[in-house]
């Protein structure tokens, strides 16, 4: 299985052969043997599940966002802003629990769902309290992000290959050490390096973590059909969801960031 650019989906277990997947040829994905066969699976209770289905995929991922979105509206609306910072730190830890201790679990997604919820509930009610309208057209944008990748991965124009797993993981990578440089040069220079001041490099940085979020959700589309076509069971599509809800909170996030620097004074 392709290693993505999500810890979430990096380390995942393989089963049996091919089903469903969202490849609408049908047809083994590359590495594959050629013509292979669907095995029937056990159907006793304890045994085995179903092999995962696009749809079961599709469900999960729906209803962990629709969860996060009603946790951010609560927040929003009854004003729970002291609960951010519980919630950035749950939410921490189950992603880095779910992350390297890969298991499809509906519980923990869920609760990740929640916490996520919250904190961006909260940073989007004051975010919207300084710039009217900025949420709105962060989910939006967000929106749109998201189905234009979809087209670009179910179209195929852009292919997923090792190559492009690993641009994009080490564009995350690098993404990352700038972050935590800038925090670290903030405590000796105001504003750190510059990345998150508003300025023209702080837009730029900006542009570069939203497309490289975007290349991401490539990776996790095309990892959760490889999850697919090597039938794991169907409750795999819980951990399916974890990363898509992961990514998709990512950039969110930077999108509204970057939203904000053009409606600074």
């Amino acid at each position: 299985m392709r290693t993505s650019s999500n810890p979430a989906f990096r380390n995942l277990p393989t089963q049996g052969s091919g089903y469903a997947t969202f490849n609408t040829g049908g047809q083994a994905a590359p590495g594959y043997q050629a013509g292979y066969q669907q095995q029937p699976y056990d159907s006793r209770p304890g045994v085995s599940e179903r092999p995962m289905t696009v749809d079961d995929v599709v469900l999960k991922t729906a209803t962990s966002f629709g969860v996060t979105l009603v946790a951010g509206f609560l927040t929003a609306f009854f004003q729970a802003y002291y609960l951010a910072l519980p919630a950035v730190l749950v939410g921490f830890g189950v992603g880095l629990f779910l992350s390297f201790r890969p298991r499809p679990s509906a519980p923990l997604t869920l609760i990740y769902a929640v916490a996520q919820g919250v904190a961006l509930g909260a940073i989007s009610a004051l975010m919207d309290l300084r710039f009217p309208g900025i949420v709105v057209q962060a989910l939006i944008g967000t929106a749109g992000v998201f189905a234009g990748m979809l087209v670009v991965y179910k179209t195929g124009a852009i292919r997923v290959t090792p190559k492009l797993t690993r641009w994009v993981i080490g564009a995350l990578v690098g993404v990352l050490v700038l972050i935590l440089a800038n925090i670290v040069a903030g405590f000796f220079v105001p504003g750190g390096l510059g990345l998150r001041d508003g300025g023209a490099i702080a837009i730029i940085f900006s542009i570069v973590i939203i497309g490289v979020a975007a290349f991401a959700l490539l990776l996790d589309f095309d990892q959760a059909d490889e999850m697919i076509r090597s039938g794991m069971d169907a409750k795999w599509a819980w951990y399916a969801a974890f990363g898509l809800t992961a990514t998709i909170v990512m950039l969110y996030l930077e999108i509204l960031r970057l939203l904000s620097y053009f409606r600074q004074d």
